[in-house]
């Protein structure tokens, strides 16, 4: 297990802000990743995070149990299992950097056209879920999802525009990324990420994860809907100029 104290230091809040993103609020996760990559190498923090997810997924997959969308999952999740397969089959030849700045350009886009097309004091109406455009952005979250466990702006870009309440938004979000968890431990056995270190290393934040996760849930159940998008859209924003930013400096600079 990971020993140095600044790890836990950083570890704590993360996996405090990823269990608030499994709860429902899902644009923390990404904060989460870039706080933990602070501490140990983004590849290391991945694979130290995908059984914390898991454990989260338990809790937010029963939480939500009867509330989530079947329809998007139905239309998503072909498109997140080739994303995923293509993520493993290229894992050696793409850089992190690059995967960061694809992400973080997805989400500072997406909140500009949002803004864009927004009435001043009004709400945008509700968008049917195309098939089509589902499938692609599933495939591009299961692709994010699988390099740096930041899937949340693909599944966003094609969710968000359907105006779904709160709870069913959080409770197909949860689905979608539980299932994407799931598929995922395959290829990181495969790659050799699930080291005694960084299982042990998880293992000790199991606890914070889960009483985070039940925070989570808490709260996305007494969230006003107007605010809880302002909120969500904030934080998209902030992650994707902090993800751009982080990796022009990387690709910059070598």
């Amino acid at each position: 297990m990971i020993s140095e104290p600044f790890f836990y230091l950083v570890a704590v809040p993360a996996v405090v802000l990823m269990g608030l993103s499994k709860g429902g609020f899902s644009g923390l996760g990404l904060l989460s990743m870039s706080m933990l990559s602070l501490a140990v190498s983004p590849v290391k923090a991945a694979a130290i995070m995908l059984p914390i997810l898991i454990v989260q997924d338990m809790v937010s997959v029963w939480a939500y149990r009867r509330t989530f969308d079947k329809r998007l999952l139905a239309i998503m999740l072909p498109g997140t299992i080739l994303g995923i397969g293509f993520g493993w089959l290229i894992a050696a030849q793409v850089s992190e950097a690059v995967v960061r700045l694809i992400v973080g350009l997805i989400s500072v886009v997406f909140v500009a056209m949002f803004w864009r097309r927004r009435p001043l004091k009004t709400e945008p109406a509700p968008v049917p879920g195309k098939p089509a455009p589902g499938v692609f952005w599933g495939a591009v979250a299961g692709y994010t999802s699988f390099v740096a466990h930041a899937g949340g702006p693909p599944f966003q870009v094609y969710v968000m525009p359907l105006r779904l309440s709160p709870a069913l938004y959080a409770g197909t979000n949860t689905m979608f990324f539980a299932a994407t968890n799931a598929l995922k431990t395959v290829p990181y056995l495969a790659l050799g990420q699930f080291s005694p270190e960084n299982l042990a290393s998880s293992a000790a934040l199991f606890p914070i994860a889960i009483v985070a996760t039940l925070g989570g849930v808490w709260l996305i159940q007494r969230i006003d809907a107007t605010r809880f998008y302002m909120v969500v859209y904030g934080l998209t924003l902030l992650v994707g100029l902090g993800l751009v930013t982080d990796a022009v400096r990387e690709l910059l600079h070598g």
